[in-house]
């Protein structure tokens, strides 16, 4: 059971914690649990990754489009403003996979960080839950991939070179907009473009190998975006690329088209056309194996755009392609989805 904190941790009672940005609107709280497991099994053919950690539930990102939004129901609360306002922090969440490591059954199977909500967002500033999973994966030589928004990341640079001299680390940073202004209209709490591309650039500078999310592809909205997105991501050292098309559960739809009209009212329109088309009516398919993907010309005509641009800068795509092989080959991944992160078709 959750605990509400009465005074959240202050980031400025400290020199080196501060907001990397502006500072959210919502008035934030934050309640603390102690979790039973925070290793995550996912048994989903569209994700490409069996095992997430998730330190924290909710995010102040407050990503407009999040698929993670849902989960907050599930706690008592809601997939809207709830969901970005109200975090749950899982205090134990290092020790908890300490615990999980050490059991004899444990293969070493790489970790995703998150699955879920975003593990450098930042509330981590001051609890620094992601850092402590970091080094007990360290500790036990354990693979792990990171997939975050936020420059947080560089915060652990010596803890990531660290663990990439033990085992195998790669980092995604997340980048569907290229365009400043449609990031501060749906991602309002996370860092902008330029800022995630100097991310890159220094995990790269640093020897860590990086990617890029282009997640969500939003039709009618980032499409044209891509090439300068993939271009940008290439310059500043990432080695590869993934493309997911934008799913609107059914929670989520109202929050993303409430932001959407609201903040880029004269496109909202044609954003909506635009995923009927690539979606053929269904804007929240839920088959396993395709739900990730589009149908039709248009899609086709994105992903060609994807691959073109991706194959003429070097980024890898799909597996066999330099940096895409599976960190443990023994170990069968799922074909579908984001594969590139430890394999598969992209």
């Amino acid at each position: 059971m959750a605990r509400r904190v009465s005074n959240p941790p202050n980031p400025w009672e400290s020199t080196h914690v501060e907001w990397l940005g502006e500072p959210p609107l919502a008035r934030l709280e934050v309640y603390e649990e102690e979790a039973r497991t925070v290793l995550s099994r996912n048994e989903s053919p569209d994700i490409p990754f069996r095992y997430s950690v998730n330190p924290y539930r909710g995010c102040q990102h407050a990503c407009a489009y999040c698929y993670a939004r849902p989960s907050h129901q599930y706690l008592g609360f809601g997939a809207g403003t709830d969901f970005e306002k109200r975090i749950v922090v899982k205090t134990n969440a290092a020790e908890c996979l300490a615990r999980e490591l050490a059991k004899r059954s444990w293969r070493g199977e790489p970790i995703t960080f998150s699955g879920n909500t975003d593990c450098y967002q930042p509330l981590e500033a001051s609890y620094a839950l992601t850092q402590a999973c970091l080094e007990v994966c360290r500790q036990r030589r354990n693979p792990v991939a990171v997939i975050t928004k936020s420059s947080l990341v560089l915060r652990d640079l010596d803890l990531l070179t660290s663990l990439a001299r033990a085992a195998d680390v790669r980092v995604f940073v997340s980048v569907p907009f290229a365009d400043a202004s449609d990031c501060r209209a749906l991602e309002p709490g996370a860092p902008v473009p330029a800022k995630r591309f100097e991310t890159l650039r220094a995990l790269a500078a640093a020897g860590i190998r990086t990617g890029v999310a282009v997640a969500p592809l939003i039709p009618g909205l980032n499409e044209a975006q891509v090439p300068e997105i993939l271009e940008r991501a290439a310059a500043a050292g990432a080695k590869s690329a993934f493309l997911v098309l934008l799913r609107l559960a059914a929670e989520v739809e109202p929050v993303f088209r409430e932001r959407l009209e609201t903040s880029l009212p004269a496109r909202a329109r044609h954003v909506f056309s635009a995923l009927d088309d690539v979606r053929r009516g269904q804007a929240r398919p839920w088959n396993f194996g395709t739900r990730m993907h589009g149908r039709g010309p248009r899609w086709e005509s994105v992903k060609r755009l994807f691959e073109l641009h991706a194959r003429r800068l070097g980024l890898a795509t799909r597996e066999g392609e330099d940096t895409l092989r599976p960190m443990t080959p023994e170990v069968e991944r799922p074909a579908h989805g984001q594969g590139l992160l430890f394999g598969g078709d992209a």
